[in-house]
């Protein structure tokens, strides 16, 4: 498998009051491994382009990450529909390769001017699927 990664150094405002990473923290990590993620596998230059909302987010926490770790946030589709689509995440601590968390986010295209779910883009749908099968080793046929 090989996903997309981003590095993520643990700052003092990311940590609580016993010295590790906020649970809630975790989800800012997501955002920006699936932001830098999503941008570059469909090209999309500005923030405004980026066309889907949030409908779930999980995370289930394995390990402490602390002040000064450097964390790898990996992201991958694992699952394509007609108006959205699932990311996993993995979230690795780069010295040892300790499995810190693990997440996933529901997203859902949508119309923000008419404020309703739309179909995907039959462009990112393919790209999305693509990716999938790259990632997880399958056939292109299999979706």
């Amino acid at each position: 498998m090989n996903p997309f990664q981003t590095k993520i150094k643990v700052i003092f405002r990311d940590l609580d009051p016993l010295e590790h990473v906020n649970n809630a923290v975790y989800f800012t990590y997501m955002e920006v491994a699936r932001t830098e993620y999503y941008m570059q596998l469909t090209g999309t230059r500005r923030l405004g382009d980026v066309r889907f909302i949030i409908a779930r987010a999980s995370c289930d926490y394995r390990a402490p990450a602390e002040f000064g770790d450097q964390l790898i946030v990996a992201v991958w589709p694992s699952e394509v529909g007609n108006s959205s689509f699932k990311f996993q995440y993995r979230i690795t601590k780069q010295e040892d390769g300790t499995l810190v968390a693990e997440g996933e986010t529901v997203q859902v295209a949508f119309d923000y001017k008419a404020r309703k779910t739309i179909p995907l883009p039959e462009a990112v749908k393919k790209l999305l699927i693509a990716e999938r099968s790259r990632v997880l080793g399958e056939e292109s046929s299999k979706t």
